[in-house]
């Protein structure tokens, strides 16, 4: 079969086509062509730079399986250059084993892997990468063979690339639709708080945000004072009764106003402004324009709100998160791996971060429901998180009445040791170091006080905590199986919502002029 493909193809009359194909498999050599991509795609944050390191790490990790395991391995004879005219063999023959195909392998491993992030890039890659594989046997340096095994190989060390680095399948999670909420025509009955520090400097959302929903109430956050006690006070003070609560800013700010809706049994608006806006991603609220939709039409879904009660030398107190909570190491980890995330990657982040923060943390004794531990962190979801015994990266329900609690053993010997390795080999969820349940309610008690951390932020230290689902909030989210938001695109990566205001008031004021 090989011989019958290679002759066909050596037979092929001349075409304009044989100096493209020659200069790109050169351009694919040492993957510098795959390389070049990522670069450019690396210059777009989000789903784009993601697709570009993921595309990179199956790059290299394909090119070890053929070029150091599978060469080795098998040795084969490649094509006879005489085959094939001159003006279509390689000046510079290769002399390693023609089985599989390198540059086959780099190709597709590359392509598949950006697709799992960005399928619209990943198309467009395809008939790129099809062709570098094609160009090995059009210019008679490979079997065909060759490279059906090569492509084989880079697009299964692609998929691969999922047991350590998980994919989102779905752009938000699943949710009890409640019918029940007021309309917010304009954001009528809406008491809304802006924190204008939050997410990218220099940029204030708050004339934004009045001009999407004049007819809300926008309070702007104050320097020191309590984002809860705020809203409360709005509250009270109005004339009439508020229809909903909400907030725009990053998760701490959401959190606030998430308790006060709890508290007075209002529905919740989120804006997103912040800087990572978990909360809001996995909630499936994007940009102000959905919350526009979402609160004219009355749309919403349930969501759990937690609940952390602290208590020790300085008396009880209690607050409300809505992502995670955490004790031990786990508040430098998160921090390390935000702040490095962008560049790198959740995954590659998430590993680097806990390396350095095991190498530099102490352990703490702790007491989970009646058993003591000794622990290096201990993590609180509010909701199940995925996946399993690995990274928590998104949750794919938000209403399901659960903790997620998982922590990390330092009683065992080479506890750090063993979490690095199981976590490169992607055997985190069958290590002893690691253990994980899901229940409805947490007690820890500590054996001296420790920091408790939720939503990024460090709330105090204690001795005796309770980690609970507090109770359901109405949140406002466009429901995408309505029909009149089949022409609302959703946006596939984070953008300001000046850059949103601009682009709709453009729009309207071509709309009128029609």
């Amino acid at each position: 079969m090989d011989r019958a493909i290679s002759g066909a193809v050596a037979e092929l009359p001349a075409t304009a086509a044989d100096a493209v194909i020659l200069r790109l498999t050169h351009t694919a050599d040492y993957g510098l062509l795959w390389t070049g991509i990522a670069a450019a795609l690396a210059t777009r944050p989000g789903s784009t730079r993601r697709a570009a390191l993921r595309g990179m790490v199956a790059l290299g990790g394909a090119s070890f399986v053929v070029n150091v395991i599978l060469k080795s391995l098998v040795a084969r004879r490649r094509p006879a250059a005489e085959l094939l005219p001159v003006y279509r063999r390689l000046v510079n023959q290769p002399t390693s084993s023609s089985f599989p195909s390198g540059h086959s392998a780099a190709a597709v491993a590359f392509a598949t892997a950006v697709a799992l992030e960005t399928p619209r890039t990943g198309l467009v890659l395809a008939p790129l990468a099809a062709t570098v594989a094609y160009s090995r046997v059009h210019t008679g340096v490979h079997w065909a063979s060759d490279v059906a095994v090569g492509a084989t190989v880079g697009g299964a060390v692609a998929m691969a690339t999922r047991r350590w680095w998980p994919v989102r399948e779905s752009d938000e999670a699943k949710a009890r639709i409640v019918r029940e909420v007021p309309m917010l025509a304009e954001g009528k009955g809406l008491v809304l708080l802006v924190n204008p520090v939050s997410g990218a400097p220099g940029y204030d959302p708050t004339e934004d945000v009045a001009a999407a929903l004049p007819a809300a109430t926008v309070l702007v956050t104050e320097p020191g004072r309590d984002c809860v006690d705020q809203l409360e006070q709005a509250i009270a003070e109005r004339t009439d009764a508020p229809a909903a609560v909400g907030a725009a800013g990053g998760d701490g700010t959401i959190a606030a106003a998430a308790a006060v809706a709890l508290r007075n049994n209002l529905p919740l608006v989120v804006i997103p402004t912040g800087t990572l806006n978990h909360f809001a991603r996995d909630l499936g609220v994007y940009d102000l324009l959905e919350v526009v939709d979402a609160t004219g039409a009355g749309e919403a879904v349930g969501v759990d709100i937690a609940g952390l009660e602290l208590s020790g030398a300085d008396g009880a107190r209690t607050y409300h998160w809505i992502n995670t909570a955490s004790l031990g190491a786990y508040p430098d980890l998160v921090r390390r791996r935000e702040k490095w995330q962008d560049r790198w990657g959740k995954w590659p982040a998430f590993a680097a971060a806990l390396v350095v923060t095991l190498r530099r943390s102490e352990p703490i004794r702790v007491r989970l429901n009646q058993q003591w531990h000794d622990v290096w962190f201990v993590f609180v979801g509010n909701g199940v998180y995925h996946p399993h015994g690995a990274v928590p990266a998104f949750r794919s329900r938000i209403d399901d009445g659960l903790l997620d609690v998982r922590w990390l053993r330092a009683d065992l010997k080479f506890s750090r040791t063993r979490a690095v390795a199981a976590l490169l080999l992607a055997a985190f969820g069958r290590s002893k170091v690691y253990s994980e349940q899901q229940v409805h309610e947490l007690i820890v008690q500590l054996d001296e006080p420790e920091a408790v951390a939720a939503d990024g932020e460090v709330l105090g230290e204690a001795t005796n905590l309770r980690f609970s689902v507090a109770g359901q909030v109405a949140t406002y989210r466009r429901d995408e199986e309505n029909p009149r938001w089949a022409t609302r695109a959703r946006p596939h990566h984070r953008r300001s919502l000046a850059e949103w205001w601009d682009r709709r008031r453009g729009a309207d004021d071509r709309s009128v002029g029609l």
